[in-house]
């Protein structure tokens, strides 16, 4: 069997609802920035990703009630971070029986606290994978979902047929998620590749107000108010 078809059809019969492969090639310098020689040896990439319940994220203005919050802490993350790890573990390892390498990036795990960031990026390679563009917010933003898709990566060898290109981004002259940031941990300023993080976002502006402001340490304004989120 087509390996691509293999590995996608596990991906959807698991409950992803996103699968693609990503040419890492065009981004080298930033992934062994990020995360070292070993991770950034690999030249591809398969992206997963599945859709947050909307009803969960369309409740977040309420997110000051416990209930909202733990739901949206619980379901809208947890167990959705927790599906993409076994996910991608099961994946991984049909890549090894196939003879090729495999190394799955935890869904949400830090290493670095300085930097507030993991080993590696999921949304790079959801971007270069062609699930959608880098937005305001610096999330990845979807045609179908906007940023209500959590993602997850596994970084291979395995002779994979690449499935799409970049997006171009298209948040034209939208703020709503600059506005609506409780903090004005955004900038505004539309993503480039060759500029950092900090000219579009200050992490540690969110990560001061969910440990020390908000009530139940939840947020996620700029992911529920997105329009293309919203619109479906």
């Amino acid at each position: 069997m087509d390996l691509n078809k293999e590995f996608r059809k596990t991906a959807l019969d698991e409950g992803a609802d996103y699968f693609g492969v990503a040419d890492l090639s065009s981004a080298h310098g930033f992934i062994k920035e990020q995360g070292g020689n070993e991770v950034a040896s690999y030249l591809l990439a398969i992206s997963l990703g599945i859709r947050i319940i909307d009803s969960i994220v369309d409740q977040l203005p309420q997110r000051e009630e416990r209930a909202v919050a733990v739901n949206y802490r619980h379901h809208g993350y947890d167990i959705i971070n927790r599906r993409l790890d076994l996910l991608a573990s099961r994946i991984s390892s049909q890549i090894q029986n196939n003879g090729y390498k495999a190394l799955p990036i935890p869904s949400s795990e830090r290493y670095d606290d300085e930097r507030i960031c993991a080993v590696f990026s999921h949304k790079l390679a959801a971007h270069l994978a062609g699930h959608g563009w880098i937005g305001k917010n610096c999330m990845l933003i979807t045609p179908e979902a906007g940023p209500r898709v959590r993602w997850i990566t596994i970084l291979t060898d395995a002779p994979l047929n690449v499935t799409g290109t970049s997006q171009d981004e298209k948040c034209g002259n939208c703020t709503e998620c600059v506005d609506i940031c409780p903090v004005s941990a955004f900038t505004g300023t539309p993503f480039k590749e060759d500029e950092p993080r900090e000219t579009r976002y200050d992490a540690s502006k969110c990560e001061k107000y969910l440990h020390e402001e908000a009530k139940w340490e939840v947020c996620g304004l700029c992911v529920y108010i997105c329009p293309y989120g919203m619109k479906n």
